[in-house]
């Protein structure tokens, strides 16, 4: 079983490209910073792990994902080997996404790091919570959701 399960924020604005040809399929490629849980004195504090997303996941990403968002990020590792032009074998690997899921509240994401995710302004806005944990979702903001 091939399958890894990460938590951590984009380390900067993901790049979205599209496929060639009849059927163009969006390509996203970014990386995420994720927190070493036990840190030794003079080893880096987090890890950076480099993720691709296909198709609709790509189109997510595009649209609600920038630099400083804390995502949880469900995929497989694979193997992204290659020789250089030097002659060198280049070992690395990549995530491939297959969930995307946000890690906290807007609000939280952009209260820690001056507002790297805004709403844009002609969506409307849920209401606010009501006692028992969920928000009020106004009329006709379901073609506006990224699930359907």
């Amino acid at each position: 079983m091939n399958k890894v399960f990460l938590v951590g924020r984009l380390t900067r604005d993901p790049e979205i490209r599209y496929s060639q040809g009849a059927n163009a399929t969006a390509v996203a490629r970014f990386s995420i910073a994720v927190d070493r849980r036990f840190k030794r004195e003079g080893e880096p504090d987090a890890d950076f792990f480099n993720c691709t997303a296909f198709g609709k996941q790509a189109e997510f990403v595009e649209r609600y994902l920038k630099q400083g968002i804390k995502m949880v990020v469900v995929g497989r590792i694979q193997n992204d080997n290659y020789t250089n032009k030097e002659g060198q074998k280049v070992y690395s690997v990549q995530i491939i996404v297959d969930e995307l899921e946000f890690a906290e509240s807007k609000n939280a994401s952009s209260a820690g790091d001056g507002g790297a995710f805004s709403q844009p302004a002609a969506r409307p806005t849920p209401g606010a919570a009501v006692n028992d944990g969920f928000m009020n979702v106004p009329e006709g903001i379901d073609e506006e959701l990224p699930f359907n």
